[in-house]
């Protein structure tokens, strides 16, 4: 058993992932004392991605539940107190209430592709880029359909911001999370005015009783405090009553959020790539891009500086398919080998492939692909006649696919001359080591670097935003605090990429692009 003591001082980080929820307990010196977790999976109802709330409680206290049983197993002791709370969930999307609290209707993902007619009408309202996932085009869509429940909303948040809402009372987001709601303007740190009086104005807006200003949340920069744990917050985790209320609760964000507090990526100039269910970059700017670019979300920092956001609906999830295949294959000759273990050879084989993955192109298109142009997708796969069919190849080929579409939005970034110093990644992807890593850098023509936290994720950049709400100097900002404390002793790896890399998987985004008509008529027509 662990000499540590149990004291009350730790800090919770909870992340509501795509198909995992995820608990993290941290100590004063960052370091991970157990985490938790709970599996579950979006469903696809009424025409839209979505999760029941009666999941999202239920899998909050399963993870919370095996975290705190690990807790019992390492240091002999229950999770009773902990000084601060940060959650954190998948960005965005849409969940509307009426003033009773009551949710109008279903919890629509980031996921939907449902929203285009909206996200280009506000997009050149505003003259700047919003993308089919922000709330507000998932209301502006409901005012455009005129949807019945539109007329009885009181306040709008995203499941980050639900979640908080329902644990301590308060309607806030962080500014993070925030700006995939409506647009921040970073001089401020809060939703953009001028913006706001322009969708007010709209004649479609202007007939309902309710003003967007008052049923948006408030919007708190990452360190402020927002809030407490109350009584029935700390039951909604912890059914048993261990779980005393009062902890300070630090402003909720997103996966994207939490994603650059975990990589150290929130000065300008650095980066990162979260890869599991989808895919994404965050690039911190020294200045806005020139143009507006519908493959580009404007963005910002826990702490509201600018970020230039390249956003992929899908990544390992085709990948994650055939590894379920080729388990199913191994069971049948009774091999005995385990889920990480098949990962880590499928990875193996991939990296052994042909550069340019020998003719096959693979699309792990689930849902639609926003950044490709394409509204809804269907996995694909597809070879030349003359082909170098293999394993190597078209594992290699599962991997191109998911960081591909990726691709196309950073390629703008490097016209753009938007300069990243260095360029993190964690996320499933990088569970294996260096086969990821590799052919991201060889895929973006940058180095890449994982830390040896990778494999934490959010849940753990949420825990470290709980500890920043408590644990920060005075003066001390969220740049200087992760450098200086979190990370200034964490073990990395970069690796730059190779000549021979970058030039086949150039080739093959080529043969990628032009195959996209398939794509585009394999979802018309499947």
């Amino acid at each position: 058993m662990s000499d540590y003591i149990l004291n009350g001082s730790e800090s919770l980080g909870i992340e509501f992932g795509s198909t995992r929820i995820k608990a993290v307990l941290v100590d004063k010196n960052f370091q991970t004392l157990a985490s938790g977790s709970h599996t579950w999976e979006n469903r696809l109802e009424n025409g839209y991605w979505t999760y029941h709330m009666d999941d999202v409680w239920g899998g909050l206290r399963s993870a919370f539940s095996e975290l705190n049983s690990n807790v019992i197993k390492k240091y002999g002791a229950a999770i009773t107190d902990v000084s601060s709370i940060c959650f954190s969930a998948m960005m965005h999307g849409y969940l509307p209430f009426d003033k009773n609290g009551r949710q109008l209707c279903q919890f629509r993902t980031w996921r939907n592709t449902t929203t285009q007619k909206a996200a280009a009408e506000l997009t050149e309202l505003f003259n700047f880029n919003i993308p089919q996932r922000w709330s507000i085009a998932h209301l502006y869509q409901a005012i455009l359909d005129n949807e019945q429940h539109v007329s009885d909303i009181a306040r709008i948040t995203t499941l980050a911001g639900y979640v908080h809402y329902k644990l301590s009372g308060e309607n806030v987001l962080g500014v993070g999370e925030a700006s995939g709601m409506f647009p921040i303007d970073s001089e401020t740190g809060h939703f953009d005015e001028a913006m706001l009086e322009k969708f007010a104005a709209l004649p479609a807006v202007s007939r309902y009783d309710w003003n967007i200003k008052d049923i948006l949340p408030r919007v708190l920069n990452a360190g402020e405090y927002a809030g407490r744990l109350s009584e029935e917050g700390a039951l909604l985790i912890d059914p048993t009553g261990r779980l005393k209320a009062g902890a300070l609760m630090a402003p909720p964000e997103g996966d994207a959020g939490t994603g650059m507090a975990a990589t150290n990526s929130v000065r300008e100039k650095t980066g990162n790539v979260s890869a599991g269910t989808s895919i994404f970059s965050m690039v911190v700017l020294e200045k806005q891009l020139s143009r507006v670019y519908s493959e580009i979300d404007m963005v910002t920092t826990p702490t509201g500086a600018p970020v230039a956001m390249v956003h992929c609906n899908n990544c390992c999830g085709e990948f994650d398919a055939w590894v379920k295949i080729f388990g199913e294959f191994a069971l049948a000759l009774s091999a005995e080998i385990s889920k990480p273990e098949l990962y880590d050879l499928l990875y193996g084989f991939a990296f052994k492939g042909a550069a340019d993955c020998g003719g096959l192109v693979t699309f792990n298109y689930f849902s639609g692909e926003p950044v490709a142009g394409l509204q809804d997708g269907r996995p694909l796969f597809v070879r030349t006649q003359g082909a170098e069919f293999n394993l190597a190849n078209f594992m290699r080929s599962q991997v191109y696919a998911a960081i591909s579409a990726l691709k196309l939005g950073m390629d703008i970034l490097e016209k753009e001359n938007v300069k990243i110093d260095s360029l993190t990644g964690h996320g499933g992807l990088f569970k294996t080591p260096v086969v990821g890593q590799q052919l991201l850098a060889d895929s973006v023509n940058a180095p890449v670097t994982v830390c040896e936290t990778a494999g934490e994720g959010g849940a753990w950049g949420a825990a470290l935003l709980a500890r920043y709400l408590v644990d920060k100097n005075a003066g001390e900002t969220l740049g200087d605090f992760l450098e200086n404390r979190v990370f200034s002793h964490c073990t990395a790896t970069t690796l730059a990429p190779s000549a021979q890399g970058a030039q086949g998987f150039n080739e093959y985004i080529e043969l990628y692009k032009k195959a996209l008509n398939i794509e585009a008529a394999a979802a018309d027509n499947i």
